[in-house]
């Protein structure tokens, strides 16, 4: 007699989800990670300490480091499906998940399971360390502001940890897959964002929590830049899947 989908899920969700837990590099990564961020975070206020008093928000500056914290999910979502590949492990879960498609849209799920919250604590981090440093010299937002804007940047952190295991998951090669990852979000996409559309990724999540400029043409709202970017993650990841069901371990 067949397993039904739904108790099948739960099992393997739990597997994948022990796997994540108690593989040292994804802890390594959130780890420096955060370290990073403190120290970037506490760059930008030092210069944020040197603007000009009450004209600077804490968000923005708080959230400055965004650009530079994304690397850090992008190698996590890249170790978390390229990880079994190096020793082989993935036979061993093959063997025992034989269905594909539903083991790796469970360690999709557990990987955001664990990934969302410690984007939010990253992320709140660096405005937390901001606040106290700055908040008798700098725009203080209110409660409710600053909870939507860094629930935009860690759906924005998460989605991208997703996008980047996507993609991993696709190449199955570590290195290869950081290459492509981080040439785009720190090369390629930098030098087109003025002649390119708002509609790639990391562009489209930039609006999840960052509103755009009062000059700002053609500007995305927070909604839109995060159906744009969960419509990549989920085009990406259905890609994932295809291939994975398709392909030899």
């Amino acid at each position: 007699m067949s397993v039904s989908t739904s108790r099948k899920i739960t099992p393997i969700l739990r597997a994948e989800l022990d796997k994540l837990v108690t593989l040292p590099l994804i802890w390594l990564t959130l780890m420096g990670t955060f370290i990073l961020n403190l120290v970037l975070a506490a760059a930008f206020t030092s210069i944020g300490l040197q603007g000009a008093a009450g004209t600077q928000s804490i968000l923005n500056i708080g959230l400055a480091s965004m650009g530079y914290l994304q690397a850090g999910f992008i190698i996590l979502g890249i170790i978390a499906t390229c990880s079994e590949y190096t020793g082989g492990q993935i036979r061993t879960t093959l063997t025992a998940i034989p269905w594909r498609g539903l083991q790796l849209s469970a360690k999709h799920l557990a990987l955001a399971i664990i990934t969302l919250p410690a984007a939010f604590i990253i992320a709140a981090s660096g405005v937390l360390y901001t606040f106290i440093m700055m908040r008798d010299t700098a725009v203080v937002a209110e409660i409710n502001t600053m909870i939507k804007t860094l629930a935009g940047a860690a759906g924005y952190l998460t989605l991208t940890t997703l996008l980047s295991a996507a993609i991993g998951a696709l190449i199955r090669r570590t290195t290869p897959a950081l290459v492509v990852l981080l040439g785009y979000y720190f090369t390629v996409s930098p030098l087109t964002r003025d002649s390119l559309p708002k509609y790639f990724p990391d562009t489209a999540g930039y609006y999840m929590y960052m509103p755009p400029s009062s000059n700002e043409i053609n500007a995305l709202t927070p909604m839109q830049g995060t159906g744009i970017l969960i419509l990549w993650t989920l085009i990406l990841i259905i890609i994932a899947i295809v291939f994975y069901c398709k392909r030899d371990a």
